[in-house]
């Protein structure tokens, strides 16, 4: 029921500074998502939280309200200490919930992954997963918990009643200029895993010059801001905070990344990929008391990727999500016999000798956005077989030979564009001397924080 306030006394209220109540929160959230709050007045009201912050107990207050302003997924009380999740800020090349979530089913744990399409860069998970045959994003409540009995896990799109105000205030704020505020991130991430069910979440939050957090200092505030909340609504919550500066693994585009995936799910892909994933496994396993420390968590999802227990887990969502049994074990054995593939392969050759001082992961990003491979709005569908895949020998500090193979473009024009190829040119910083602090590509672990 809409309060005696009127939503512009609430907005004047958050305009001057003033902490608003829980009252005034669930107020603002109903008359949201009731549309009674016009346009104007929402992105009055996002720019003034923006300007002015809100504080741990306003920012979980507003997270609570968004929760409940839809649908909650309920999945039982016998998996209640079972049921976890992970959540990444985003990165180029970043395929890790597809062989995480198999992979901590594989060692017992129950994995309701809500995801998300991408908006800019390469797609997003969900896009990934379309590029296997028959894969159906959208499932009904009584499929996903058939998942989480066997295999343990699902990976699905947001139903519309799923924390709806999340929704209704998120398409706001990329018009409005606030995407970066720490609150609305904060209460848009742990709303919609709190309604999903999760009982506890690990973050992986992406530090470099292709994240969203350019610094360890803006990262660190942005994850003591959601595990503060998130601990809050009663989901504990781990963020580990990585770098992002040269891509994930050596694929970049949909249908390349889950090649990929299943090379990491059957003990075969690259060290950082590999390393990544059972980091935060490791983290979830030991928070559900699955694991002695975080080093044991580490190897029991490392063995999982290796002994085919992950990429049997794997298999059988794909089998629970609409792939044909025979496409889903094509794709665990040959994912090229169902994936779509690019009818043209560019190299990219290096202009010259010496050694390669940066790779420049957003470059790369923006070149397969341009080839098709990411959005430039909502509505834009993707050409899922194109990007491109790093050379294996291609890392920080790396020798190179004038015409070596830096990369190969998969694209579908017949000629590859000059724009394309210029920023990937331009992707990778040669010069005559190794930077002095070459650390391994694999190393893409800066701290954790609990």
């Amino acid at each position: 029921m809409s309060s005696a306030t009127p939503f512009h006394e609430l907005i004047k209220k958050k305009r001057d500074g003033v902490k608003l109540s829980d009252a005034d929160l669930g107020d603002m959230v109903a008359k949201v998502v009731s549309g009674e709050a016009a346009d104007v007045q929402i992105g009055a009201m996002l720019m003034a939280m923006f300007l002015k912050g809100l504080d741990a107990e306003e920012t979980a207050s507003l997270t609570r309200h968004m929760v409940d302003s839809g649908d909650k997924l309920e999945w039982g009380e016998e998996w209640r200490d079972l049921l976890v999740d992970k959540h990444s800020t985003g990165g180029v090349g970043d395929k890790v919930s597809l062989p995480l979530a198999p992979a901590l089913a594989a060692c017992g744990l129950k994995v309701p992954m809500i995801s998300g399409r991408g908006l800019d860069f390469t797609g997003g998970t969900l896009d990934k997963l379309e590029s296997i045959r028959g894969y159906k994003v959208m499932q009904p409540v009584e499929a996903m918990h058939a998942a989480l009995e066997d295999p343990g896990c699902f990976i699905v799109g947001p139903t519309a009643r799923l924390a709806p105000a999340d929704g209704e205030l998120y398409k706001r704020r990329d018009v409005t200029g606030t995407v970066d505020s720490v609150p609305l991130i904060t209460s848009s991430i742990v709303s919609k895993k709190v309604a999903e069910g999760t009982r506890a979440l690990v973050m992986d939050i992406k530090v470099g010059s292709a994240a969203l957090c350019k610094t360890v200092e803006s990262a660190t505030t942005l994850a003591r801001s959601i595990i503060d909340v998130a601990t809050l609504l009663d989901v504990p919550t781990t963020a580990v905070l990585t770098r992002m500066d040269m891509p994930i693994g050596r694929a970049v585009g949909n249908a390349l990344e889950v090649a990929e995936a299943v090379s990491c799910l059957r003990g075969q892909g690259p060290r950082d990929l590999e390393d990544l994933v059972c980091v935060l496994g490791g983290e979830l396993l030991h928070m559900r008391g699955r694991a002695a420390d975080r080093a044991a968590g580490r190897e029991r999802v490392r063995a999982a990727l290796h002994d085919g227990s992950a990429l049997g887990c794997f298999r059988r969502m794909l089998e629970r999500q609409g792939v044909a049994a025979a496409d889903a074990e094509a794709v665990c054995a040959e994912p090229w016999r169902v994936l779509p593939r690019a009818a043209h392969t560019t190299p990219v050759l290096a202009p010259r000798g010496g050694a390669v001082r940066a790779v420049a992961g957003l470059d790369i990003a923006r070149a397969c956005q341009r080839l098709g491979a990411g959005r430039c709005r909502p509505d834009q569908a993707l050409d899922l077989a194109v990007g491109v895949v790093l050379d294996d020998a291609l890392h920080v500090g790396a020798p190179v030979l004038a015409g070596d193979v830096l990369m190969t473009v998969h694209h579908t024009q017949e000629r590859l564009p000059d724009d394309v190829l210029a920023l990937l040119r331009g992707a990778v910083d040669i010069g005559e001397e190794a930077p002095g602090d070459c650390r391994p590509s694999s190393d893409r672990v800066i701290d954790i924080l609990s």
